[in-house]
């Protein structure tokens, strides 16, 4: 790699944001497809490569989808014993942001493949490998989406209702939800900090 594409890579990487909003223009599929196979070439471990992405464009999916999750978002909130004003704006705004983005990939993992041990914590740290290894597709996803000129934004909600995206999407049983990306073209613009990294680092 030159200088000059290490300092684009890197100018890439510090200027990337999470994107909510976006324009209503449609995502060309040929795209999507440039961006899943940047996700593809992340490393994982032993090679396994365990993502799995659903990714939807149908605005009938999303609403399913999105009125799905919102149900056991209300359910489980209620069951904490939220306001009902709080219960109806956070299922709104997850509503919003999953039935107003153009496209959604839902980033799943598959144990499939991964090494099975007969001990809990062995096969515990094999599936933390698998998670690892899916997020680290998603941040590949991430960089070429922004690198393409789009917005896309992580959401964590499918780990708190695997079952009902699993469920709602007809997924094969052996792919466990991990994530939700949004993605379009960006409606809005942020610049939001990072700590020093001196806070996050020791030398040795």
């Amino acid at each position: 790699m030159t200088a000059i594409n290490a300092e684009s890579l890197q100018a890439r990487i510090l200027s990337r944001r999470s994107i909510r909003r976006y324009l209503p223009d449609a995502v060309p599929e040929t795209l999507i497809a440039r961006l899943l196979e940047a996700a593809i070439w992340a490393p994982s471990a032993h090679n396994r490569q365990p993502w799995r992405f659903c990714v939807i464009t149908s605005v009938e999916t999303k609403q399913s989808l999105a009125g799905a999750m919102g149900a056991r978002l209300r359910r489980d909130l209620a069951r904490d014993g939220a306001p009902e004003a709080v219960i109806e704006a956070d299922a709104g705004r997850s509503y919003q942001r999953i039935t107003q983005a153009p496209v959604l990939i839902v980033l799943c993992l598959s144990m499939s493949d991964m090494d099975v041990y007969p001990d809990a914590a062995r096969a515990q740290n094999e599936y933390l490998m698998a998670v690892q290894s899916t997020a680290m597709a998603a941040q590949n996803l991430l960089l070429a989406a922004h690198d393409a000129g789009l917005g896309a934004c992580w959401m964590c909600a499918p780990l708190f209702c695997p079952d009902v995206v699993g469920a709602t999407l007809n997924l094969p049983e052996d792919w466990q939800p991990q994530a939700l990306i949004t993605l379009g073209y960006p409606a809005e613009s942020k610049e939001k900090p990072r700590k020093p990294v001196e806070m996050s680092v020791l030398w040795r």
